[in-house]
């Protein structure tokens, strides 16, 4: 999953933590999986990208609570609840809730 724009020491650090990943047990899929979300998540914290937040929906193990209130518009969206881009984050939780 190495990419184009990624330096040399961003590649280094993708194959260490894709060897830990798979050195807990972990399959090659998923490694591969955790270790492009670190990479790109420390280039992101560092301004080495385009996008300063996430366009996702965060991370499904992580409680609503603690997600931001861009990735629960973005899992409202997914889930097609309308005024959503009005409701502030206890409203998107009820509605996510309400919805899942």
């Amino acid at each position: 999953m190495p990419q184009k724009a990624w330096s040399n020491k961003d590649e280094r650090q993708y194959e260490h933590i894709k060897k830990s990943a798979k050195d807990r047990g972990r399959s090659v899929e998923r490694a591969k999986e955790i270790a492009a979300r670190t990479v790109n998540k420390q280039r992101q914290d560092e301004g080495r990208t385009s996008q300063k937040t996430s366009s996702g929906t965060g991370n499904p193990q992580t409680s609503l609570e603690d997600r931001s209130v861009n990735e629960l518009r973005n899992r409202a969206g997914e889930l097609d609840i309308s005024g959503r881009s009005s409701m502030n984050k206890s409203e998107l939780i009820r509605a996510i809730r309400q919805r899942q």
